[in-house]
């Protein structure tokens, strides 16, 4: 519950109140109005919801529609005189978040809030960190994979980072539910479309960075992108960043005052000596790790989440036993055909992951190696000459190109131009169980691999904006084991 005279209180601490106008343009009289719901969807809504009119695609008729469901008061950036009256504000997306932590009484605060953000490998970090924190703790996550505000069941996320509104909803669902931390994956998006504003987190991780997510909906420049990933750092009270990573004398300087931790190589706290299954590391988390996610990377990922929790009153044998045992679903899956060839499934959707991955199963296999790759449509455009760039670099892996998610473009279209930035003959085979079963096929040994990237566990294709129905990229190559 909130009255109106709370959401004004916060608006106005925010410098973000206008005024409070109805269809005429008079002073309204609220007082004593209280609201028990809070919507952005016009679907959603009852006589005592406080409708948030949000997004470039908003149209007046959904707010008619509200109305007509019984909506009696919204806030939007300007008056669409539809009868009601509308607290009107400079900025709706802050709006939002705000009155939403107000609804929700601040959740935040009543846990501890661990954020990962990076252009490959939140999601693993996520989960190394929720297993860790699970041991001697109550961790919620929210996670691209998957949700869970109850630390045992688990759902799909629709968003990397939620709406605000659905955000401290969860928050609240998971303080409700007896949870001592949050674990977040805070996208730059989070940041560009403001879903986290106002939100401090308690350690905030900065994985890597990448060109990524540069596009016409999305951001426009590099420039933007890492701007947009930095602002979680601002909003920690302890920082935890990657040394190795692209533009890190950047980020050090940034964080020189604020308490934090570095890790990786040229840090105090950097994986020795790893290979396979195992690494020993140096530092604060010195000893030795068993972990089932293969590749340098993922022991970098292990090693942040380590620190991160260590801060968050995680001890070592925690941290060593969360690592342990660690999967993640679509991350580095192994399946092995009756052949003894390896297919690997991973959800690589950049040129930088796709050259990690490829760099592991090379160095585990020695003989024919094929990958089936795609592109998402209408997102992050520049990954396709990435891909290109990447695979120039492998000249004997096997390449078929196929649909990942194609929405609203021509699949084959995208294949054909990330086709056009190889440099050999490369097979287009539009319909995805087909290319994998294909090159399934086509194995003999155990020498052999078949690389599955891009859609990880997802059981869907986005066509159109809706999600067709398809099994996922590991129930399909179980059928051809």
């Amino acid at each position: 519950m909130i009255t109106i005279e709370q959401v004004l209180e916060v608006l106005k601490k925010d410098h973000n109140f206008r005024d409070i106008i109805d269809q005429d343009n008079y002073y309204y009289s609220w007082t004593g109005v209280t609201f028990d719901h809070l919507s952005y969807d016009s679907r959603d809504v009852t006589p005592s919801s406080l409708f948030f009119a949000k997004g470039a695609a908003f149209k007046p008729e959904f707010l008619e529609n509200a109305v007509k469901a019984g909506l009696s008061f919204y806030v939007a950036e300007k008056d669409y005189q539809v009868g009601v009256p509308a607290i009107i504000v400079s900025d709706i997306k802050q709006a939002m978040s705000l009155v939403a932590q107000a609804f929700y009484q601040y959740p935040q605060d009543k846990l501890k809030l661990l954020a990962f953000t990076g252009t490959k490998g939140k999601t693993t970090a996520a989960y190394f960190a929720f297993n860790i924190l699970k041991q001697s703790h109550k961790p919620a996550m929210l996670s691209t994979m998957n949700t869970t505000l109850d630390g045992k069941t688990f759902f799909k996320s629709t968003l990397t980072t939620p709406e605000s509104l659905d955000l401290f909803r969860m928050m609240a669902e998971a303080v409700a539910n007896g949870m001592t931390h949050l674990i977040m994956e805070v996208s730059s998006q989070a940041y560009l479309t403001k879903r986290v504003y106002g939100l401090t987190f308690d350690v905030g991780v900065f994985l890597n960075i990448s060109p990524d997510h540069i596009g016409p909906i999305e951001h426009p420049t590099f420039e933007d992108y890492f701007y947009h990933k930095r602002l979680l750092l601002e909003n920690s009270r302890v920082v935890i960043v990657n040394s190795g990573m692209d533009h890190f004398d950047f980020i050090a300087e940034e964080v020189a005052d604020k308490e934090h931790d570095f890790y990786g190589k040229n840090s105090d706290n950097a994986v020795k000596h790893g290979s396979g299954f195992s690494f020993k590391a140096s530092g604060k988390l010195a000893g030795d790790y068993d972990i089932q996610l293969i590749g340098d990377f993922n022991q970098d990922n292990a090693m942040a989440a380590g620190l991160a929790c260590l801060r968050l009153g995680a001890s070592l044998q925690d941290i060593k036993e969360g690592i342990a045992q660690t999967s993640v679903p679509g991350r580095m899956e192994v399946l092995t055909q009756t052949n003894g060839a390896k297919i690997f499934v991973d959800y690589a959707h950049n040129g930088d992951s796709l050259d990690k991955l490829l760099q592991v199963v090379t160095s585990h296999q020695d003989g024919r190696i094929s990958l089936i790759l795609g592109a998402p449509g209408n997102k992050g455009e520049s990954r396709r000459k990435d891909f290109g760039h990447v695979l120039n670099t492998y000249p004997d892996v096997d390449i078929i190109l196929t649909a990942d998610d194609p929405n609203k473009e021509d699949p084959l279209a995208i294949c054909q131009e990330i086709a056009s930035h190889i440099s050999r003959e490369v097979r287009i085979i539009v319909d995805r169980e087909k290319a994998i079963k294909t090159a399934m096929s086509e194995t003999t040994d155990s020498k052999d691999a078949v690389v599955i990237a891009g859609k990880g566990a997802d059981a869907f294709q986005i066509v159109n904006g809706k999600r067709d129905n398809y099994a996922g990229d590991i129930e399909v190559a179980k059928k051809y084991l």
